[in-house]
């Protein structure tokens, strides 16, 4: 069984001696080739480049005997091709070319014609699923509605989401005409990574957990579920959404196959907890890599024990991987899952 195959099975709940195993965010600062490639361009530069967004997917699986590939991008790439660019803040986080706020900033919004603003996505992608000679998995993704409109709403990065908070309470319309021209953009650029090569698609629900529990449903889930209906039937998509885990059940009946857990659940209570039918991907603490092999052999063990005999495992962190990763706990990770049995 190649590893594409068994990553495949494991989101169709199949049976498998051990699970499959990739890492959220796998390719990054942790990795001194990807530090040397960033020495020479910028992060955007890089994800508008396929040859450099393909170099930059393929540098962990150099590394480690991961089973998939995620594509090298950034969920704010929707924004951009709607009109609104990104940057990133001297200080840290994300700005916003502007803080979305009008009407007229909103009617201003495209999103016809995203898979063509978006085809280096599309090429990077290609050149990818030539090079793994389908021996490996390749997913796609991308942020939520709900996810994207904190960015853009906020102008980057938050600390409070007060805006976006304060526009889904007290301008509906605004809200959800804005989660309209989202969805449809993300509806478009999806089923392109779909022609284009990916086996899965990972739907960021990132900021999820900022919204109140009642409101989850049509500030998020609704219209997280009306891009699953859109998308080719029995298709993988993952749905991964941080701080829900009250929402679990919910998420189960959206349409994906396989669920994201963060880190702050217990994996082998979700299990117990959504229809067999769909698999789960999780969920170490991403600052466990921060620390040594041997605690990161003791917990990715443990993890898999609580799930033995449990099909429809994706072995993952409940996260992005960190910068400050060392690269011999990345090894133990993997080490660990695929001697296991």
């Amino acid at each position: 069984m190649t590893s594409r195959e068994r990553f495949l099975a494991a989101t169709a709940c199949q049976p498998l001696d051990r699970p499959p195993v990739w890492v959220m965010r796998q390719a990054g600062r942790y990795l001194p080739e990807y530090r040397a490639l960033k020495g020479k361009h910028s992060f955007v530069e890089m994800v508008r480049t396929p040859e450099l967004a393909a170099e930059v997917t393929l540098q962990p699986l150099r590394r480690f005997a991961l089973d998939a590939a995620i594509i090298f991008s950034d969920i704010l790439v929707i924004p951009e091709a709607l009109g609104q660019k990104y940057q990133f803040r001297e200080g840290g986080g994300i700005g916003m070319e502007f803080r979305l706020e009008t009407r007229a900033q909103l009617d201003r919004l495209d999103p016809t014609g995203v898979q063509f603003r978006l085809d280096y996505v599309g090429k990077a992608l290609a050149r990818v699923k030539a090079e793994l000679k389908g021996e490996r998995a390749l997913l796609g993704f991308g942020g939520s509605p709900w996810t994207l409109a904190t960015y853009m709403v906020e102008g980057g990065s938050s600390d409070d989401y007060v805006r976006i908070k304060e526009l889904f309470y007290t301008d509906r319309p605004f809200f959800d005409a804005l989660m309209e021209k989202l969805t449809a953009a993300l509806i478009e650029y999806f089923q392109m990574q779909i022609r284009c090569g990916a086996d899965a698609i990972q739907l960021f629900d990132s900021w999820g957990g900022i919204i109140a529990g009642q409101d989850y449903e049509a500030a998020s889930l609704r219209w997280m579920r009306a891009i699953i209906a859109a998308l080719p039937k029995d298709f993988p998509i993952i749905l991964y959404a941080k701080g829900v885990n009250s929402q679990l059940t919910d998420l189960a009946f959206s349409g994906a196959r396989v669920l994201g857990v963060d880190w702050t659940a217990d994996l082998s209570v979700v299990r117990r907890l959504v229809p067999a039918n769909i698999a789960l991907q999780g969920n170490l603490d991403p600052v466990l890599m921060n620390t040594t092999p041997d605690i990161v052999r003791r917990e990715t063990t443990r993890l898999l024990e609580s799930l033995r005999g449990a099909p429809g495992h994706i072995l993952n962190l409940g996260h992005g991987i960190m910068p400050q990763a060392k690269i011999e706990c990345m090894e133990a990770l993997v080490d660990t899952v695929t001697r296991w049995k």
